[in-house]
């Protein structure tokens, strides 16, 4: 993997993080929303987080693999 393919990768885990995050604290926060918009967009916040996660250990497996192929190559 590229240093721009993991850098792709990186920043958009982080910007679905921020986000996610950024509005589960408005949508909690908010009393005129009802308790099952709240349940849902609760749950699609911990998945994408969870997705966000794992495309952080993806970037950082592919980047230390080349990384190790390039070492081991030179």
């Amino acid at each position: 993997m590229t240093r721009t393919d993991a850098m792709i990768l990186r920043t958009a885990a982080a910007w679905t993080f921020f986000i996610w995050v950024t509005r589960i604290r408005n949508i909690l926060g908010d009393d005129t929303r009802s308790t099952g918009f709240k349940t849902v967009h609760t749950i699609l916040a911990i998945v994408s987080v969870a997705f966000a996660v794992a495309i952080l250990g993806v970037a950082s497996r592919g980047r230390r693999r080349a990384r190790d192929k390039s070492a081991t190559n030179s």
